[in-house]
């Protein structure tokens, strides 16, 4: 006999499984129990006609009418054309947001709690961008507000910076499911949007935080590590912007010797906006 804590645990482990029904030891044949309750009567156990109930009259239901089938995705080249044509429609950074939260040309907005749009002031000279917003910012509606986002406000005060001063966004506004890294496709989709934010906000130095937001937005094909630091002209169409490449701060977080090569490209942000 079991004790009553290891019937609990089996109990407990069972429902965790799925089940919820007890059985009995032997198959029970259900066919048969009805078979013997509508077993019909003898014409002697029959009563009278004029006693009879009248026989119930059943009417058969038309048929549903299928489900519709989902609306099938995008193509990822009508995508990008649909985000080009609705990025060019926003004036205003605030037309901007409200463009974007209505797009439903990239996927990641139907698993994503929130769209992450940009934090800091649109008035700043200088404009950071990242790859995708992780958990935290998906949570809170902001980019660079987890671990990754307090060491780079830790860093833009070792120059003399703050949240105030700068602008924040991301290439994708949307997280991907599991802090998975975002694909091409997802990346080419996104792209007029992060584009004409940088557009709008119109800033002196722009700065691509990671290997993805220097190759999306720069056009690199070379790793992080033989990019960053390197001054190099971002194009709007109407002006040439200033920018550079440095490493994420969540790289940081993982290989924390390579800050004193992000604090080179720090100093070097410093010095431009000095002069």
């Amino acid at each position: 006999m079991l004790d009553r804590k290891a019937a609990r645990d089996i109990l407990a482990f069972y429902l965790e499984a799925g089940v919820d029904a007890p059985l009995a030891d032997e198959a029970i044949d259900r066919f048969a129990d009805d078979a013997a309750q509508t077993k019909p009567a003898s014409v002697a156990e029959r009563p009278p006609a004029a006693l009879r109930p009248a026989p119930l009259q059943r009417t058969v239901a038309a048929p549903a009418a299928p489900a519709a089938a989902p609306a099938a995705p995008a193509a990822p080249d009508v995508a990008v054309m649909a985000a080009r044509e609705a990025a060019r429609g926003a004036a205003t950074l605030d037309e901007l947001r409200a463009i974007m939260a209505a797009f439903e040309g990239c996927g990641l907005r139907k698993t994503a709690k929130q769209l992450v749009f940009a934090d800091g002031n649109p008035q700043a000279r200088v404009m950071f961008v990242g790859e995708a917003p992780g958990a935290e910012e998906d949570r809170a509606g902001l980019p660079f507000v987890g671990r990754s986002g307090k060491l780079l406000d830790r860093m833009l005060a070792a120059i003399g910076l703050d949240r105030g001063s700068v602008y924040i966004a991301n290439i994708i506004p949307w997280r991907p499911p599991g802090n998975r890294t975002p694909t091409p496709q997802e990346s080419q989709i996104c792209l007029p949007f992060i584009a004409r934010q940088i557009e709008l906000v119109n800033p002196d130095v722009l700065v691509c935080l990671g290997g993805p937001s220097s190759q999306t937005l720069l056009g690199l094909t070379e790793g992080i590590r033989r990019t960053r630091g390197r001054w190099l002209a971002y194009n709007t169409g109407a002006r040439e912007i200033r920018a550079i490449a440095t490493f994420h701060p969540a790289y940081l977080l993982r290989s924390p010797l390579e800050k004193r090569l992000a604090w080179r490209d720090f100093l070097a942000i410093k010095q431009a906006l000095a002069s």
